[in-house]
């Protein structure tokens, strides 16, 4: 998507238009506008390092900062004016732990729908049905304090589901905590959006992408790729990988521009990469033009390269794309 790069996301607009069945972000720059959507019942990962921007992104959403330029919008209103029934639509999880560490489960969740309004009736219902969301009402008379940091996400979790929102903005909800409680974070979170919820989840962590439906990719406050995680790779390799090992040296250079070859890597005198716009149908092809040179294949495989090295990949080139612009303007 070239029209997105470059975009500034930490502070130029953003908005959330939580229709039932299309909800949709868009962002506004200046006049350079794009609509970033987000189909109802799905995840999307803003995703960067620490300091890209992922926590001003949430803030400028959830009203707690104001914008320096544009605007910005959630379910069609200003979110440092939200109404009181708007608001209620929101659900957040912000990035430190906020809830009292010597209040219980049941006792924490059940302040925080007070906080909402939810009348007697639905009070109790909801917040048992919060905690039983996410696997905490065998333990609602545990203190907060008391708890793993996986189960105190959990738990605010569940203070931010209680009041049951459609729309769930969750800023570094596996932040700190090792594979096991983030593969646990997310499996709540995909059970969220089985439920029909619309989630705004920002990770640190790279390789989560591939638990999104859609990634919005950021670095320095600029947002660098909004595409489906399978998407990524392809815009980071420029298509599609073939990694070939044969059993004695081979030169596949010759290879680039035939047979749907858009470029070859060579990774060491005995492995190449041949990237390809469909490996399924370009692999016979690249195999057959070995085998006919006189040479053995070993191995052949579609390579998939890590969210690690695509991050790597794009962060890079999106720094080389803006180095010649920002050193004409310091001339």
């Amino acid at each position: 998507m070239p029209e997105s790069r470059g975009e500034d996301v930490a502070e130029r607009a953003c908005g959330h238009r939580a229709r039932r069945g299309e909800p949709h972000i868009r962002r506004c720059a200046g006049t350079r506008g794009s609509h970033l959507r987000i189909e109802a019942g799905s995840i999307l990962g803003v995703v960067g390092p620490s300091g890209a921007g992922k926590t001003t992104a949430i803030r400028l959403m959830t009203g707690g900062l104001a914008p320096t330029a544009g605007t910005v919008q959630v379910l069609g209103e200003d979110p440092r004016h939200l109404r009181c029934r708007t608001r209620e639509r929101i659900g957040y999880l912000p990035q430190q732990f906020t809830l009292y560490p010597y209040l219980t489960a049941r006792e924490n969740v059940g302040f925080v729908a007070s906080i909402y309004g939810l009348l007697w009736f639905r009070h109790g219902r909801r917040v048992r049905e919060a905690l039983k969301l996410v696997e905490l009402w065998d333990v609602r008379n545990r203190l907060a304090a008391r708890m793993s940091g996986g189960m105190q996400r959990r738990l605010e979790l569940a203070a931010a589901l209680v009041h049951d929102p459609e729309l769930l903005l969750l800023d570094e909800p596996t932040a700190g905590l090792d594979p096991i409680l983030r593969a646990s974070i997310w499996t709540e979170l995909h059970r969220l959006k089985s439920a029909g919820r619309t989630l705004v989840v920002t990770t640190q962590y790279v390789n989560e992408a591939e638990e999104c439906d859609q990634v919005a990719l950021i670095s320095g406050g600029r947002l660098i790729a909004f595409v489906a995680p399978e998407d990524l790779r392809r815009e980071a390799m420029g298509g599609q990988a073939v990694e070939v090992e044969t059993e004695t040296a081979f030169d596949a250079s010759e290879l680039e521009g035939q047979h749907g070859v858009l470029q070859i890597i060579q990774k060491g005198p005995h492995t190449f990469q041949a990237v390809v716009d469909d490996a399924g149908s370009a692999t016979p092809e690249v195999l057959e033009w070995i085998t006919v040179r006189r040479a053995s294949v070993k191995s052949a495989r579609e390579y998939v390269p890590s969210f690690d090295d695509v991050f790597a990949t794009l962060v890079e080139r999106h720094a080389a794309d803006e180095a010649p612009g920002e050193r004409h303007e310091a001339a």
